[in-house]
């Protein structure tokens, strides 16, 4: 699976974005339309978190999706 099925269904997955990642707002979910490195880049930026991490913590979450 790739994460064009996650673009393509960004209106379905955002819910589940922001189960995962609730700092996250709306706004920010528009902005990232479900183009990965907006979405890495929110997380660093609402989490502090290094970009390592990040790219593993997105990984983690996509691999365990049904889409």
């Amino acid at each position: 699976m790739d994460w064009n099925r996650v673009e393509g269904n960004w209106k379905q997955i955002k819910g589940k974005v922001k189960e995962k990642w609730g700092q996250l707002t709306e706004d920010d979910l528009d902005t990232i339309a479900g183009r990965r490195e907006q979405l890495e880049g929110k997380i660093q930026e609402r989490y502090g978190i290094a970009k390592d991490q990040v790219r593993k913590e997105v990984d983690d979450w996509f691999s365990r999706q049904r889409l």
